[in-house]
């Protein structure tokens, strides 16, 4: 790979939700201990990235953070931090390395959009079929089914579910069908909708909800993202 992580300190913050992943570039400010619903690959532009898991504080240019495991990243002035679906390919590669928590992963130090677009949009073969099934369903517009009733129609009891979900994704179905909605709310934010109208029209419950879950899940509020939203919506116009 050739190098990417020469960026011109005045490029804007940018954030883009794309099939399989997220990205955030941009400085990391203040945040609360958090956790994502994802596998989150932070790449330090200059010197190193510092996430602490709570009980010892990692540096490297590289740091990886397996999904649901709650952390807070110290404050840096460029990171660019990918959010890596569990059920995908491109998590495949690092579901190994960080089977012990938080790990350094330089060999993935120059990795971009274009390296992941691929394995990033394609499920993972180690996924159970009928958790994929339940996955597709929770994933599609308007869902509204309850867990236990997809569950059952993919032919498998709600324990047996919750089971292969902590075991192959690493958290509750319930945590991954937020991040799903998170992500329409994103893509509704960008669009130009108020932070209540896309709360709503993702499956939150009000604005509030959402902003609960967002401090839950990345350590800021909504409000903390939406310039940033803005300021891309702008300028693509």
């Amino acid at each position: 790979m050739t190098s990417n992580n020469t960026v011109n300190a005045s490029q804007p913050a940018r954030f883009l939700i794309g099939k399989g992943y997220a990205l955030f570039e941009g400085p990391s400010g203040d945040n609360t201990p958090h956790r994502h619903a994802a596998f989150q690959v932070a790449i330090a532009l200059e010197g190193n990235a510092a996430i602490h898991d709570g009980t010892r504080l990692h540096k490297a240019p590289v740091l990886v953070v397996p999904p649901f495991l709650r952390h807070q990243l110290q404050p840096i002035a460029r990171l660019r931090t990918y959010y890596i679906e569990p059920h995908c390919r491109f998590a495949d590669l690092l579901r190994d390395a960080c089977a012990n928590g938080i790990a350094a992963m330089p060999q993935v130090r120059d990795l971009h959009e274009d390296h992941i677009h691929t394995l990033s949009s394609t499920a993972s073969p180690s996924i159970d079929a009928r958790l994929q099934q339940v996955m597709d369903a929770l994933a599609a517009p308007g869902d509204a089914q309850p867990i236990p009733a997809l569950a059952h129609k993919a032919g498998l009891s709600p324990q047996r579910l919750r089971a292969l979900a902590q075991e192959q994704l690493g958290m509750p179905l319930a945590r991954w069908r937020i991040w799903q909605r998170f992500g329409v709310a994103v893509q509704l934010m960008t669009t130009g909708e108020s932070l209540a109208d896309a709360a709503l029209a993702a499956g939150f419950a009000d604005q509030a909800h959402f902003s609960r879950q967002m401090r839950e899940m990345f350590g800021v509020p909504p409000s903390q993202l939406l310039p940033v939203l803005r300021a891309q919506t702008f300028s693509a116009t």
